[in-house]
This record gives structure tokens, C-alpha cells and sequence, in this order.
């Protein structure tokens, strides 16, 4: 991806979310990288550009339409492996642990997901945003032992302040039939 800088905001309803989607669009010069329904029926969209254009399209949604906000977020240079897992899951080759990582917000996975992938030398598999999940959103990342456990400690410590955090683990060697099934 060419844009510097991602950012989401997360609303709890959805005419909040797609006014705060128009407003964004009319402050700043962003692309739309993901707008829609989120259980259990929030709102989520997902944007790109520069950084200056993604604050302060995300800071005017924020004042705007502040009362009806989850949670929100700009990452300036996001990595690489955050959008493969958004869209879809990476493939998983030579796995030796897996990292789980579950949030009470969409928007706290992707931050939390950022900060493993830049952490150790780990690959994020998925991302899964509030969908099916009454509006909980988890990753899964994988790599040897010991960077996927600073990886998910990492990200712990990222969401973990901010009380979204709310279960994660580390699976030193998962049997291969379980990849199939979570995959």
C-alpha cells in the first residue's frame, strides 16, 4: 500500500458512523479503505493517505461526532502485514507458535496488531474486526517461540492500558490439524 498512514474510527451506530465517514471525506483528502456494518451493528471505516490528511480527518469525525464514539486510531506507516491479514488471512508457512490476541474494539486489534509486527519477527495470519463476534476482534500472528511471545506481550502492553485487552496466548508448536480449523 502507497499511503503513509492509516487511521479507523469505530462508532456505535451506524448513522453515526456513515456522518463521521462524510465529514472525514469533506476535511481532508483520505481514500476510503473500508466502511461498513460491524456486529453488533457498529460502524467501522478504515482510511489512508498522509498522515496530516488521516488527523485531521479522524480528529474532526472525533469532535463531531464524539458522543457516539468507541474507539479510534492513526498509525503513521502502518506494517506491511496489516492489510494482507485484514483482507482475508496470510498464508501460514513454518509455523512454530501462534499468538492470539482478543480486544473489546476493532480498532484496539489493529493498533495492538501494529505494534506485534513491529515488535519481533513475527507474520500477522488475521485479523478478524467484530465480525460474528458481538463486536470483539482478534489476531492471530505467527513465528518462533520466543518473538511471538514479546509480540503479544507487546501488544498486550499497547491495549492493556487502555482496558480494551481481553485474553491472549502463545502455542509453542499447534498441532497442524488446528491451523485448518482456525484458518
Amino acid at each position: 500500500m502507497l499511503n503513509k498512514a492509516i487511521g479507523m474510527v469505530e462508532y456505535q451506530t451506524v448513522s453515526s458512523g456513515i456522518t463521521a465517514t462524510d465529514l472525514m471525506i469533506k476535511t481532508a483528502n483520505i481514500e476510503i479503505l473500508q466502511s461498513s456494518v460491524v456486529c453488533p451493528g457498529k460502524y467501522i471505516t478504515i482510511v489512508g493517505g498522509e498522515l496530516s490528511a488521516i488527523t485531521a480527518a479522524i480528529d474532526a469525525a472525533k469532535v463531531q461526532l464524539g458522543d457516539k464514539l468507541v474507539d479510534s486510531f492513526v498509525l503513521g506507516n502502518p506494517h506491511a502485514d496489516i492489510f494482507p491479514a485484514i483482507y482475508g488471512g496470510a498464508p501460514v508457512e513454518n509455523a512454530k507458535a501462534l499468538g492470539v490476541l482478543e480486544s473489546f474494539s476493532a480498532a484496539a486489534v489493529i493498533v495492538a496488531a501494529d505494534t506485534a509486527a513491529k515488535t519481533s519477527d513475527v507474520s500477522l495470519i488475521e485479523l478478524r474486526i467484530a465480525r460474528g463476534m458481538a463486536g470483539k476482534s482478534y489476531m492471530l500472528l505467527t513465528g518462533d517461540v520466543a518473538a511471538v511471545s514479546a509480540a503479544i506481550e507487546a501488544a498486550r502492553v499497547k491495549i492493556g492500558g487502555e482496558g480494551l485487552l481481553l485474553d491472549s496466548s502463545v502455542i509453542p508448536n499447534p498441532d497442524k490439524s488446528l491451523w485448518g480449523c482456525i484458518i
